[in-house]
């Protein structure tokens, strides 16, 4: 059981080497520890440094993101609204005597008198 742990973290350690994820974080580390002024946010800095928004534009982006949510959610609306409109006047054009069953033959006036 302790071998099989050891080996996961082993492959873990070699995966992580392999892929440069261990030289960028040291060299990240390094970095923050030679500044003279210590950022406020060692969190920040790091991720700044491997190239992610800072919180401030993580913000502004999810702002961003909900906004045209918004947008896009009123256009889907207008759309199905418009091709409601379009299907309610094309059925409202449609002339009763053009109708036709189901079978193809067109509809008989029921009121139409018949002739016995």
């Amino acid at each position: 059981m302790i071998l099989e742990k050891d080996a996961k973290k082993e492959a873990f350690r070699k995966y992580l080497e392999s892929s440069g994820a261990v030289d960028a974080l040291t060299k990240v580390l390094v970095a923050l520890y030679e500044q003279n002024e210590k950022p406020s946010s060692a969190l920040e800095f790091i991720q700044q440094k491997l190239g992610g928004p800072t919180i401030y534009e993580y913000e502004k982006l999810q702002a961003e993101i909900s906004d045209l949510q918004t947008k896009y959610n009123e256009l889907q609306h207008e759309d199905a609204c418009k091709e409601l409109e379009e299907l309610k006047n094309m059925h409202s054009s449609v002339s009763p005597s053009t109708k036709e069953t189901n079978d193809g033959e067109p509809l008989k006036d029921e009121h139409v008198e018949k002739n016995s």
